[in-house]
């Protein structure tokens, strides 16, 4: 199929996080071996695995008609592309990363501003200049093939911009966080031109679509239970859901069943209070996507 919709699958730390998405979705990534372009289970799409890093200037010369790629190098490269959906998602955690300003502990640089004339050390480095130079802060920046925390820890720099999500590798190595530069998280990009083409928008329109409606599934559940009628005002009252919660009469009682989705930061409160106020027999069952 000549119009197959070309997507960039980020290499790294996102690849298994968004190959797992993709399955929620519908969609089975297959990587084998080291190949750079895996199968995937849809005849209108053409999978290419590449770094995050580079995602947004392939997508901008038309290498790739589409891509996922953090927000934060799309900014790195000044890419001029379409952002299609805002994804929050990672391997540790379901919200934004940061990158931040970090310095030891002991450090006398409390603000950005005390750095003037030293040395920060980053993967970031374009992004890391254009801040400081903005704000009229002299610094040297200069780029981290990895191991960015140990720089300071070793006296190569000053400071360190670095992404994080927890803050727990910085802490580990003996830093603090001075400062936020900027949050981050996942973004579906596409062409500029590539999105005028209606077949090929539609088909990225799809993705967006369920990619959202499973990262969505995952911050809610579905529950399910009986309750009498004498307690069906009183439960009902309590259950928040995305309309009404679904009330159904049982055969030939006075029982109903009552059915409904919430958050899941909320179901360990909210079951005790349900079986307190008369609810029997509470199901709680997970939910690939919301739409």
């Amino acid at each position: 199929m000549e119009n197959k919709l070309k997507l960039g699958i980020p290499k790294g730390s996102l690849q298994n996080a968004t190959i797992e998405l993709f399955r929620r979705s519908g969609w089975k990534i297959d990587v084998s071996g080291r190949s750079y372009f895996p199968e995937i289970n849809d005849d209108k799409i053409e999978c290419a695995i590449c770094r995050a890093q580079e995602m947004s200037r392939y997508v901008e010369n038309k290498t790739l008609d589409a891509g996922l790629t953090g927000k934060d190098w799309i900014a790195e490269n000044k890419s001029d592309v379409y952002v299609v959906a805002d994804l929050v998602y990672s391997k540790v955690s379901s919200r934004p990363a940061r990158w931040v300003l970090a310095v030891p502990y002991d450090s006398p640089i409390k603000r950005i501003e005390d750095l003037k004339g030293k040395k920060i050390s980053t993967e970031l480095l374009d992004f890391t200049r254009r801040y400081f130079a903005d704000r009229g802060i002299d610094v040297i920046v200069e780029f981290s093939w990895g191991a960015t925390e140990a720089k300071v820890v070793s006296g190569l720099a000053d400071a360190i911009v670095e992404v994080t999500e927890t803050e727990s590798t910085i802490r580990a190595h003996g830093l603090k966080v001075i400062h936020e530069l900027m949050q981050t998280n996942t973004q579906l990009i596409a062409n500029h031109e590539v999105w005028k083409n209606a077949e090929k928008r539609e088909k990225i329109e799809q993705i967006a679509l369920l990619l959202k409606g499973a990262l969505l599934g995952e911050k809610l559940v579905g529950l399910k239970m009986n309750v009498p009628e004498k307690s069906l005002e009183k439960i009902v009252s309590m259950l928040p859901s995305l309309n009404a919660p679904t009330v159904a009469s049982l055969y030939q009682t006075e029982w109903f069943s009552v059915e409904t989705v919430v958050g899941t930061h909320v179901v360990r409160d909210l079951v005790p209070e349900l079986l307190r106020n008369g609810a029997e027999g509470i199901i709680e069952y997970p939910l690939n996507k919301v739409m």
